[in-house]
């Protein structure tokens, strides 16, 4: 009887000692323990055919984060935002929307990250001959220039800003056709509702329609970046922080190449 309740004991004791040394090995990981978490990323139109490939390839190691996208202009991307919408990351192209949201302190202290820079270029459509240079955007030949809206579309920031460098922007403002997105911008030359446009490189790059007539002299214009920031509102904000870290990794910073962005 006494042998019986000294292996008892001991057995007792052993259960109650591994169940303690084994507690801690079982806590799940910060995404981990967030099985089937959804993450919505608002970003910059000009980076859809990017984010889209990027998608599937950290859904490798992590197939329980659901990624949806909300792509648009950067400025109304950034209304969205401070008006409540929801959002667990935002990526602009220009750094003016993130500083606002900075300012407004809707955004997650120290996830600030440059992923990408880019150029601007002046397109045509692919058949258009006679244009050469942004100077013969004066031209009377030239009816309609496709341009975002200076406003909320950092691509019509951009575009402004090399006009005014160029001393024409006076000239042609009474030609211009302003689009809510980068994208539209890019439409409108390759239906041929516009003779020519202002877009980024990478969005010239993804259409055959269209034809780059020159690019933009970097000195005409304000850096062209991408600033991706966590939303202090965001319910997955680890989540989010690393997805963050992967749009900055080698596999993802190889599909941004390909698509014509410029590594930081």
């Amino acid at each position: 009887m006494k042998r019986r309740k000294i292996l008892v004991l001991i057995t007792t004791a052993l259960a109650t000692l591994l169940l303690a040394i084994g507690l801690p090995t079982v806590t799940p990981s910060p995404v981990a323990a967030q099985s089937n978490t959804s993450l919505l990323v608002s970003a910059a139109a000009s980076l859809k055919e990017a984010l889209e490939e990027i998608k599937p390839l950290y859904q490798q190691s992590q197939p329980k984060v659901n990624i949806s996208y909300n792509f648009g202009s950067s400025g109304a991307l950034q209304q969205q935002i401070e008006q409540g919408a929801p959002a667990d990351i935002f990526i602009s192209a220009a750094k003016k929307q993130v500083d606002a949201l900075e300012q407004k302190g809707l955004v997650v202290a120290g996830t600030r990250n440059i992923i990408g820079k880019n150029r601007l270029v002046l397109v045509v459509p692919k058949n258009a001959i006679g244009i050469t240079s942004f100077y013969n955007l004066k031209d009377t030949k030239v009816k309609k220039i496709a341009i975002g809206e200076p406003r909320s579309v950092p691509a019509g920031q951009y575009a402004q800003q090399v006009l005014e460098k160029l001393k024409i922007w006076t000239e042609v403002k009474s030609k211009l056709v302003f689009a809510n997105n980068v994208r539209q911008v890019l439409a409108s030359v390759e239906s041929g509702n516009a003779d020519a446009g202002l877009v980024y490189i990478t969005d010239a790059k993804i259409s055959n329609q269209v034809k780059i007539v020159v690019t933009a002299d970097e000195k005409y214009h304000s850096a062209i970046i991408y600033p991706l920031v966590v939303i202090k509102r965001s319910k997955n904000v680890d989540a989010a922080k690393e997805f963050s870290q992967f749009l900055s990794g080698d596999k993802s910073k190889a599909v941004f190449k390909k698509y014509g962005f410029i590594l930081p």
